[in-house]
């Protein structure tokens, strides 16, 4: 284990005798000194995240990463909606401007973003190569050896390039059991020597897909909307690209946390990438649903500010997540 965390600081709860008014003996639980701010530190100080404690061995998680039962509670997908429903796939052969295809698309398009937020796309232009390799860098990035790691890992949100686990580390409620790189490769072009040699070339080349493909979106969210195809992108609403790359070890109490807890995603719309391992649910009429990986799929996820205004565009920086479930 790396140095400067101690998994002992972690007991499950313990008892004390008492003695009651009556002298009687009686037993009753209490929970241990619990700092979870000086825990958090110690962990965030290895600079090693999640793999770290899996490198060295752990046989149970530390406390900070275990979650209210009450959430973990609420994973069902045993009803008859979760049992039937499933994330619609839109097929993008053809999608070009004048094709007779587009309006197809793009009424399928609109359907999914009002009645789901989210949608599989294939044939969107992205060979499965390069979304194989990419999935491979994340994966090299976060095996590689930990003191090299370490010179990437940081909370300072002004860096183009970051290694860190937990962007919400010291805010939220429980942490999940992962490490994740995050990359702002748009708006302004990227040094290449900024981004882990590991990693560099695939990312570069991703990125530039994936731009590609956003642009694609964006146009059909625009017609969607009844609006002009360049609408969106004459706001400088497609201007930017967050890349963000999830690397969840396997956790020897997965009944007790989460790898990604319950969210809404930031920006206009995520585009992610899953390994074949799964894992990824939504919520769908009160219920999680489970959405398998499908061979050379993205899915699309319409995020909070496209839903809350998409006529307000202007300065605001548009993220695109691509998210890699690595077990």
């Amino acid at each position: 284990m790396s140095k400067g965390y101690q998994t002992n600081h972690f007991h499950p709860v313990d008892k004390k005798m008492v003695v009651t008014s009556n002298g009687e003996e009686d037993q009753e639980q209490i929970k241990p000194e619990y700092d979870r701010k000086s825990e958090l530190k110690a962990f965030d100080d290895t600079k090693a995240g999640v793999k770290g404690l899996v490198d060295a061995g752990v046989t149970k998680i530390p406390r900070i990463f275990i979650h209210d039962k009450s959430k973990l509670n609420d994973i069902s997908t045993t009803s008859s909606v979760a049992s039937l429903f499933s994330v619609p796939i839109i097929d993008f052969e053809g999608v070009d401007q004048g094709s007779a295809q587009r309006a197809g698309i793009i009424k399928k398009v609109r359907d999914a973003c009002e009645k789901l937020g989210f949608f599989q796309v294939v044939n969107h232009g992205i060979a499965k190569y390069v979304m194989d390799d990419m999935i491979d860098g994340v994966r090299r990035f976060h095996e590689q050896d930990t003191e090299v790691k370490k010179g990437f890992y940081s909370r300072d949100v002004t860096r183009k390039f970051i290694y860190n686990s937990n962007f919400d580390l010291y805010t939220g409620p429980a942490t999940n059991w992962r490490d994740t790189i995050t990359c702002i490769m748009a708006p302004q072009p990227h040094d290449p020597q900024e981004l882990p040699a590991v990693c560099r070339d695939i990312m570069i080349e991703y990125s530039k897909h994936v731009m590609r493909l956003g642009l694609v979106l964006f146009e059909l969210l625009s017609e969607a909307l009844g609006l002009n195809p360049n609408h969106l992108k004459d706001m400088d609403c497609a201007e930017g690209l967050f890349v963000l790359g999830h690397y969840y070890p396997a956790c020897p109490e997965p009944d007790l946390t989460f790898g990604s807890s319950k969210h809404a995603d930031n920006g206009f719309f995520t585009i992610l990438l899953q390994d074949q391992m799964g894992g990824l649910q939504i919520l769908h009429e009160n219920q999680w649903v489970d959405v398998p990986p499908l061979p050379g799929a993205l899915v699309v996820n319409v995020a909070d500010l496209l839903q809350a205004s998409p006529y307000n565009c202007d300065d605001l920086f548009v993220f695109y997540l691509g998210i890699f479930s690595l077990l």
